[in-house]
């Protein structure tokens, strides 16, 4: 299997980590049921068969974390793009995070 780069271009899979599934929402640790919420998020996940979008690292290479789309009956990649920085319930967005997304 072959993974698009977008820094280091077309590389084989074994230069990368899988990390899991990236279509999960982290529960909020402050919510109402916060650690049933926590069992659930950790312990039951999905099982797709066809089109699934997955967490990569490129260990070997950039080290960038990547989220890659593929087929998990084929192993055919759709997509393959950087993370972007994701922010989490309650917490305040700075000048400086907004000055470095406006630079990528």
């Amino acid at each position: 299997m072959r993974i698009a780069c977008p820094y280091c271009g077309d590389r084989d899979q074994g230069e990368f980590v899988y990390l899991g599934d990236a279509t999960v929402q982290r529960p909020d640790p402050a919510g109402q049921d916060a650690a049933l919420a926590f069992q659930d998020y950790v312990y039951l996940r999905e099982n797709p068969a066809g089109w699934h979008r997955e967490y990569w690292y490129h260990e070997h290479g950039c080290r960038s974390w990547l989220v890659v789309e593929r087929n998990t009956v084929t192993h055919e990649i759709r997509s393959a793009s950087l993370c972007r920085p994701v922010q989490m319930p309650g917490t305040m967005q700075t000048d400086s995070d907004t000055e470095a997304e406006a630079g990528q």
